[in-house]
């Protein structure tokens, strides 16, 4: 019996980094290719070698004087050994003994696979203010799990918000069900957004309440707000896109070719599912995780880095499933046709204009962010009449749960919101 309940209780093995496979692919085709090119460029004579890329011609002459064979057994050697320590990183991050483990706070209210979450009703000591804080409503993205919000008692701007004296609600979508596989983002703004806000309007009618939004979930409260702006004191939008060919508008074109490309799957499955959308956008950067990975085995397993390291690697391969239509409108409305910013995305109806949302405005835009590009978030934050910024030296994730996070967010944050009055 006593086995049997340990068996219970071991966690289930890692299955990331996904995909997996396309990882492992762009390392040995990445890595292994340098050999192949180095022997083809070696072997043609002087006269007919292709010309070598600007950042590289300095070492034309010093290439030109190596013995081709030595050069291309360091080539390999240094091919394996970054393939090794690929493998012993991800050896390493599968056999870590973490678990989330962590008192999940009430539900407040439900409906399909939504969850609001009701961080005020946690058993905790919170911050005695004059006058009653906001209300605030967290909207995180459709594709991660909201608890990125909450990764650990340590690192949950949630709980900091709470214990501030905020009343705290996070939205948590879920897996979309047999229902929300159906769901249009008007389905999830105007529908699921618009009835929580109801709900903590109701429970909370002495606060004013704010609207928090958070990567794609900004532009969801951002559709939300400009319908609701009398029933909310503020909004927040972090690290939120919305010019999405500000910078690299080659690479958001391609993946709304992609998109379009992947209809038959989308038709069939009635959804986007997590590997291939987390096969999308590794395309941006194939070796942003082969990079993370070698780092990885360099760290020290009882360091509080290596730690965070995997409690965000588990929530980035806990992704969900996107509902057909709202990859559709994702994929090649915002990235494909650049629609926001074009002003031609249309939630219930309505043209999403962000000079029409009055609200006061807290724009939070990381100035390291590799996900949201900072000049697809600046360009929100000029066109929102009454927007302030924020511009924390952090990355996307990091901004939230890193090192820094309080002094660089949380609290100027909490200071924002609680200068609000309905």
């Amino acid at each position: 019996m006593a086995e049997a309940a340990a068996a219970s209780k071991t966690p289930p093995p890692r299955l990331g980094p996904r995909p997996l496979p396309q990882h492992l692919l762009t390392a040995m085709l990445g890595w292994t290719s340098s050999l192949a090119s180095w022997r083809s460029w070696s072997a043609a004579s002087p006269e007919s070698r292709p010309p070598l890329p600007e950042s590289l011609r300095p070492l034309g002459p010093e290439l030109a004087s190596l013995d081709p064979e030595d050069f291309a057994a360091a080539l390999q050697r240094e091919a394996m050994v970054r393939l090794d320590r690929l493998a012993a990183g991800i050896v390493a991050y599968r056999a870590f003994p973490l678990t989330r483990e962590i008192a999940e706070p009430p539900v407040a209210w439900r409906q399909g696979t939504t969850r609001l979450l009701d961080f005020s009703g946690l058993n905790r000591e919170r911050r005695r203010t004059a006058a009653p804080r906001p209300a605030i409503l967290v909207v995180p993205s459709l594709i991660n799990r909201a608890y990125v919000l909450d990764l650990d008692e340590e690192r949950s701007l949630m709980r900091f918000l709470a214990g501030e004296g905020f009343a705290a609600y996070l939205l948590d979508w879920g897996a979309p069900g047999a229902l929300e596989r159906g769901f249009t983002l008007s389905d999830y703004i105007a529908g699921r957004i618009g009835d929580a806000l109801d709900a903590v309007r109701r429970r909370e009618p002495d606060r004013p309440t704010v609207l928090l939004g958070y990567c794609m979930g900004g532009l969801l409260a951002l559709a939300a707000a400009q319908a609701r702006q009398r029933d909310l004191a503020g909004l927040v939008l972090m690290a939120t896109p919305w010019d999405f060919h500000a910078e690299h508008p080659e690479q958001a074109r391609l993946i709304g070719a992609i998109g379009a490309s992947l209809e038959p799957m989308l038709a069939r499955l009635g959804e986007m599912p997590v590997d291939a959308l987390q096969s999308l956008f590794a395309g941006v950067d194939p070796f942003q995780v082969l990079r993370k990975f070698l780092a990885f085995a360099g760290l020290d397993p009882a360091s509080d880095k290596a730690r965070l390291f995997v409690a965000l690697e588990d929530w980035l391969n806990d992704g969900v499933p996107l509902a057909a239509p709202v990859a559709r409108e994702c994929l090649q409305g915002w990235y494909g046709e650049n629609e926001p910013a074009r002003r031609r995305w249309r939630v219930a109806g309505a043209a999403i204009d962000p000079d029409r949302v009055t609200l006061p405005t807290l724009v939070v835009v990381p100035d390291q962010d590799r996900i949201v590009p900072p000049a697809s978030a600046l360009a929100l934050a000029k066109a929102l009449p009454q927007a302030r910024r924020l511009m924390p030296a952090a990355g996307h994730i990091g901004m939230v749960v890193g090192g820094s996070a309080k002094p660089k967010l949380w609290h100027p944050l909490a200071d924002w919101m609680a200068s609000l009055r309905g």
